[in-house]
C-alpha cells in the first residue's frame, strides 16, 4: 500500500510536471515559428489546465473504468469553484469584468445542463458526447473571436525559426506529453488500488483524491495568479477549465466507449455541481464583485459536499 500511495504522488508530479513542459513548449514552438497569438491564445493555452484531467479520464476509459472517468471530470469541475476559487475568494475579493464573466459562464452552465440532459438515461452515448462536443466547438469559437477582437486580424508575426533550431522544444515537448500520458495510467490503477484497499467506491476515489491531483494545474495557476496580485486571471480560467472539463473530456470520452451514469450522479453529484455553478454566477453578476464572504460559503459549500458523499454513498 504505502508503494501504491508513493506512485500515486509520483504521478501527481509527473502530470503537473508535465503538463507544464508541455504547454510552455507549445507556446514557444508556436511563436517562434511564426503562429499568430490569436491561433496560441485560442487553442493551446486554453488546453494548458485541463491536460491532466483529459489525459486521466481518457486512460480510465480506454480501461473500461468509466466511474473514474466520469468522476474525475465532475469532481474536477466542482473541485476547480469549490475548492481553488473558493479559497482564492477568501484571500481577498475578486472585481468581475462583466461581459467575459457572463459569456465564459454561459458555456460553463450550459456544458452542465446538457450533461444533466443526456446522462437522464443512465449512460452517455457517442452521440451524446458529440453534442457535449459541439458546446466545446462554440466555447473555442468565442476565444478566437475574442483574441482577433483584441490582437487584431493582421496581427504582425515574429521571425520564423528553422524546425532544425527547435529540437530543445520539441524535445520537451514530447517529455511533457509522455509524462502526462504515463502519469494519468499509473494515476488511475493506483486510484483503483486505493480504493480496492480502503473499501471505498471507485466513484467517490474519482470524486475527491483523483479530482483534486488532476486539478493541481488550477490550483497552482491560482494561487500563484493571486500572489502576484492577480487573482482576476482565476476567474477565467476556471470558467473556462470546467466547459471544457465537461464538454470536451466527456465528449472524447465518450467516443471511446459509452460511459454508464450511477444513480448517485444524477441524485448527487451533477445537481451539487449545477449548484455550486450557479453560486458562483449569481454572485458574480449580482455585486459584479466576489466578496470574501461569498468566497467563504462556496468553499463550505464543498466541504458540505465532501462530508455528504463520505456519509451517504461511502
Amino acid at each position: 500500500m504505502l508503494v501504491t500511495v508513493a506512485l500515486l504522488l509520483v504521478s501527481l508530479v509527473m502530470i503537473t510536471k508535465g503538463a507544464d513542459w508541455f504547454v510552455e513548449s507549445a507556446v514557444s514552438i508556436s511563436e517562434k515559428s511564426g503562429i499568430p497569438k490569436i491561433i496560441i491564445g485560442a487553442t493551446i493555452v486554453s488546453f494548458a489546465t485541463t491536460a491532466p484531467e483529459f489525459t486521466v479520464s481518457a486512460m480510465a476509459a480506454y480501461l473500461d473504468h468509466v466511474e473514474m472517468t466520469v468522476g474525475n471530470a465532475v469532481g474536477s469541475a466542482i473541485c476547480n469553484i469549490g475548492l481553488v476559487l473558493g479559497a482564492i475568494i477568501v484571500i481577498k475579493a475578486i472585481p468581475i469584468e462583466l461581459h467575459g464573466f457572463t459569456r465564459r459562464g454561459g458555456f460553463m452552465l450550459s456544458s452542465a445542463l446538457l450533461l444533466i440532459i443526456v446522462a437522464y438515461d443512465g449512460v452517455i452515448s457517442s452521440f451524446d458526447g458529440i453534442l457535449l462536443l459541439m458546446i466545446f466547438i462554440g466555447f473555442m469559437y468565442y476565444n478566437f473571436r475574442l483574441q482577433r477582437a483584441i490582437f487584431g486580424e493582421n496581427e504582425e508575426l515574429r521571425e520564423r525559426v528553422p524546425i532544425s533550431q527547435l529540437r530543445k522544444e520539441i524535445a520537451l515537448f514530447i517529455t511533457g506529453a509522455l509524462l502526462v500520458v504515463v502519469g494519468s495510467r499509473i494515476l488511475v490503477d493506483a486510484g483503483i488500488s486505493i480504493a480496492e484497499w480502503l473499501g471505498v467506491p471507485e466513484m467517490i476515489i474519482a470524486l475527491t483524491l483523483v479530482a483534486l491531483g488532476t486539478s493541481l494545474p488550477e490550483l497552482i495557476t491560482a494561487v500563484s495568479a493571486t500572489l502576484k496580485g492577480h487573482q482576476d486571471i482565476s476567474i477565467g480560467n476556471i470558467l473556462g477549465a470546467n466547459t471544457m472539463d465537461i464538454a470536451l473530456i466527456l465528449g472524447v470520452s465518450s467516443q471511446i466507449r459509452p460511459l454508464t451514469i450511477l444513480p448517485q450522479s444524477l441524485s448527487y453529484d451533477f445537481p451539487f455541481m449545477l449548484l455550486i455553478m450557479a453560486l458562483l454566477m449569481i454572485f458574480g453578476i449580482t455585486g459584479r464583485k466576489l466578496e470574501r464572504w461569498e468566497g467563504g460559503l462556496i468553499l463550505g459549500a464543498y466541504f458540505v459536499y465532501i462530508v455528504g458523499l463520505f456519509t451517504l454513498y461511502n
